[in-house]
């Protein structure tokens, strides 16, 4: 197993991340986007959440990114501001090596650095090893939705978790 190390966001990360989050797109229910985004789309999301001083996390193995978190507005309306919503994507080459563990515990200090107060999780149902993560970190199942995302000629159900800062 590699021994991965935490970094702050920096735009050159950007075609890392892009593959990470391609390779769950087009083979995956992870994401409900259809076809990826542009990197320049992935840019211009990730430059709005760092504007914002949301945490962005990045994690490396030699050099190499293995994997990103972020957390940033939930809903755009005013009363949702302390809350955030996550997102953690990991190499497929680097599952089950602890880097979302890694990732999810120094996402959750730094949301509540930045003063969110609630977190949550918004997760499609049968990726059951993201929905463990949630529930090792203290997240707790809040609704599920069934038949909510249309991906790969089939509908999927979706759960919300939530964990309190």
């Amino acid at each position: 197993m590699q021994k991965a190390s935490l970094h702050n966001f920096d735009s050159e990360y950007i075609d890392s991340i892009y593959k990470i989050y391609s390779y769950y797109v087009e083979n995956s229910v992870v994401t409900f986007d259809i076809k990826a985004p542009s990197k320049e789309k992935i840019k211009e999301k990730f430059l709005a959440i760092a504007e914002k001083k949301h945490p962005i996390i990045i994690a490396k193995t030699d050099e190499k990114i293995v994997g990103f978190a972020y957390a940033s507005t939930y809903r755009p309306r005013p009363a949702y501001r302390f809350s955030c919503e996550n997102a953690i994507y990991v190499d497929k080459n680097m599952l089950g090596q602890k880097i979302g563990s890694l990732l999810l515990a120094e996402l959750i200090e730094r949301a509540r650095q930045f003063g969110f107060k609630q977190m949550i999780a918004i997760i499609t149902k049968g990726t059951e090893s993201s929905i463990a993560l949630h529930k090792k970190f203290g997240f707790v199942i809040r609704g599920e939705f069934p038949k909510l995302g249309y991906k790969f000629g089939k509908w999927h159900d979706i759960v919300h978790m939530q964990r309190e800062l």
